[in-house]
């Protein structure tokens, strides 16, 4: 079972502590400091560059790199991060020519780079040739639900699960040296045997069956998903390495809109049991930006194993909501909250990969882009 700790922000190392949830969330809010959450020493973090960009002799490029699903939200990230280090990027799409992917062509790399390929992830076949000669890949394709599904096992369990394995497959087949799995603290928060006063670590997953019990689709996609590339890995002797992010924010994305209906006062039920009115649950949060770099690091350092919980700050709702209200007043944010549903706390065990910036950039930033976009007067 996982250790506890109290929150340090520039602890190096971690005891086996008790941690009051009520300490940690009155200082993770955000209340205009610059968290960073644990922070490892940037040394111990140092990444040694892969060298011999030639290859090693068996049709594997060193700095040629696959991510599936590239035109999704961290997975443009990924693939912009990439190009800045002078990877040959290949990315998967369902169809290249289609022009909601053009953002990826206008990314700063060279004719071609990024080279995007027609995929499926339930078609084996189709995942071989955007994988082959790429020394790693980075698996982030999977369907993220924005309303009720009306047949999960088919609209969310199927894809996830077996689009891993293929995936997992094809690395297999193409003398992949690394896979890089990007799950979620959805993979991680539903447990509800974990003991109350524990942080949920990278030694916590969530309870399948509840999972399957209480309808929470996404939760159980991840969380399988998760487990599936593990085993796979172990069994087949593939390298495989798991980033969990929390809530990523940003530009604009589905948890952006979410902020987005903050400021105007409506409220989104994000959960299967959500009642009316405003739960004041507790999210879990990092800027994508952040989670791209930490992705990056999971990527290339050698030493990179297990899985990586990767958040920034955890707020509740209603703390979110005051400051938003606090940096946009001329809007209408969210009011009549409902009794508090803190009922964990998510952090990590091994350090974090990078140090987070200041929460408030992130929601300028988010807030902002809607501004842009010209959604939000």
């Amino acid at each position: 079972m996982g250790k506890t700790v109290p929150f340090q922000p520039h602890w190096r190392s971690f005891m086996r502590t008790k941690c009051n949830l009520n300490v940690w969330h009155n200082k993770c809010n955000l209340n205009g400091k610059r968290i960073k959450g644990f922070t490892v020493a940037p040394d111990a973090l140092s990444l040694r560059r892969i060298e011999n960009e030639n290859g090693d002799g068996d049709g594997v490029e060193k700095k040629r790199a696959c991510v599936t699903g590239a035109g999704g939200f961290i997975a443009s990230w990924i693939v912009k991060l990439l190009l800045s280090k002078d990877y040959i990027v290949h990315g998967t799409v369902r169809d290249p020519e289609d022009k909601k992917y053009a953002h990826l062509n206008k990314l700063d790399g060279a004719p071609d780079n990024p080279k995007l390929f027609k995929a499926d992830l339930l078609d084996y076949d189709s995942l071989l040739p955007a994988i082959a000669g790429c020394a790693g890949v980075i698996h982030v394709a999977c369907p993220v639900p924005t309303s009720a599904l009306a047949k999960p096992e088919v609209e969310m369990l199927e894809p996830s699960m077996k689009g891993t394995l293929n995936v997992l497959r094809a690395c297999t087949e193409a003398k992949v040296k690394r896979v890089v799995h990007i799950s979620s603290t959805a993979a991680v928060v539903k447990n509800h045997k974990w003991p109350e006063d524990w942080v949920k670590d990278e030694t916590c997953w969530s309870d399948k069956e509840y999972c399957r019990a209480t309808e929470n689709w996404y939760l159980l996609a991840k969380t399988e998903a998760e487990s599936i590339a593990f085993e796979y890995g172990k069994q087949n002797g593939l390298d495989v390495v798991a980033v969990n992010p929390g809530w990523m924010q940003s530009i604009l994305n589905f948890s952006t809109l979410l902020l987005l209906k903050f400021v105007k006062g409506v409220y989104i039920q994000i959960e299967p049991g959500d009642v009316d009115g405003v739960p004041n649950k507790l999210w879990v949060v990092v800027d994508v930006r952040d989670a791209a770099d930490a992705v990056l690091l999971a990527f290339e350092k050698p030493e990179s194993e297990g899985r990586y919980i990767c958040v920034a700050y955890n707020i509740m709702i209603k703390d979110l909501a005051e400051k938003l209200k606090s940096l946009y007043p001329d809007q209408t944010c969210l009011e009549n909250f409902g009794e508090d549903e803190h009922d964990y706390v998510v952090g990590t065990e091994k350090g974090n990969l990078i140090n987070h910036g200041a929460p408030e950039e992130t929601l300028i930033d988010s807030i902002g882009s809607c501004k842009t976009a010209a959604i939000l007067d």
